[in-house]
């Protein structure tokens, strides 16, 4: 049972984690099933490799999302896929093409209304990425822990009827420094796109989904699959937009579970 249905030009996600606890995948394959799409940008770490290596786990629903994209993929979607560095295994790669899916570095794309759009997943332009790896594992487990919180909290949140509420997204927007990196992150990103002679550029790895013009730059981040659910469209016009999915497959699991009491009280 699925009644929300999407016909875009094309879709950009990335940071699914697929492998670490955190990642809403059940929102995500909703998600996919919920989408029609003559393009599929996958925008680096769909696979948390470091993730897996600390502590090996892969649930069948994570599967279950592999499957969706291979089957789009087998369906005439045109999939492009730029790792990042959680799934930096895949950079070998680039270059080569597997079946319908492409592996890229970054890459140029025009929209139906003709803007250029510069893809690329982003760490390259995270100092802590770049300087310092065991700085950036401290922080990773860090953040885990309070992806974990926010597990149990939200479930409490459900269980007293309120829609899903990132904890760790709100302390990142309150802590000074997390902003300052947030805006630097995003000024580097649109110079780089100045500097290419595109109109716009689109990533992800801050886990901070935005759309917003910068120096006459549009630069859009399509956000993650671990706090925010959500992903950049772009409609047939070339317009775009950012979606957040959290309501609507709250909604989806809150009518199956109707659905599902009834047709149990009837069988009764």
């Amino acid at each position: 049972m699925n009644n929300f249905s999407l016909k875009t030009r094309s879709v950009w996600i990335s940071d699914v984690h697929l492998g670490f606890r955190g990642c809403q995948a059940d929102a995500l394959l909703h998600f996919l099933e919920s989408v029609e799409t003559d393009y599929l940008f996958l925008v680096g770490d769909i696979i948390d490799f470091w993730s897996i290596k600390r502590s090996p786990y892969w649930p069948q629903q994570h599967t279950n999302i592999i499957r969706a994209i291979l089957s789009k993929a087998k369906q005439g979607t045109k999939i492009i896929y730029i790792p990042g560095n959680h799934d930096e295994e895949f950079r070998d790669c680039i270059g080569h093409v597997f079946g319908n899916v492409e592996i890229h570095q970054d890459y140029i794309y025009t929209t139906a209304d003709g803007k250029k759009l510069l893809v690329m997943h982003g760490d390259e332009f995270d100092l802590i990425v770049r300087n310092s790896r065991w700085l950036e594992t401290l922080g990773n487990l860090a953040y885990d822990k309070l992806l974990d919180l926010n597990r149990y909290l939200n479930g409490l949140r459900r269980l007293f009827g309120y829609s899903y509420w990132s904890l760790s997204s709100y302390l990142k927007l309150k802590v000074k420094n997390a902003v300052s990196y947030i805006s630097s992150f995003e000024h580097a990103l649109a110079h780089l796109a100045k500097e290419r002679g595109v109109d716009g550029v689109v990533c992800g790895h801050i886990h901070h989904a935005e759309v917003r013009e910068i120096e006459s730059i549009l630069y859009c981040n399509d956000g993650d699959w671990v706090e925010s659910c959500s992903s950049l469209l772009e409609h047939q016009d070339g317009s775009l937009e950012l979606v957040f999915w959290s309501e609507r497959y709250e909604a989806y699991r809150s009518q199956k579970m109707q659905t599902e009491l009834l047709g149990r009280k009837k069988a009764a």
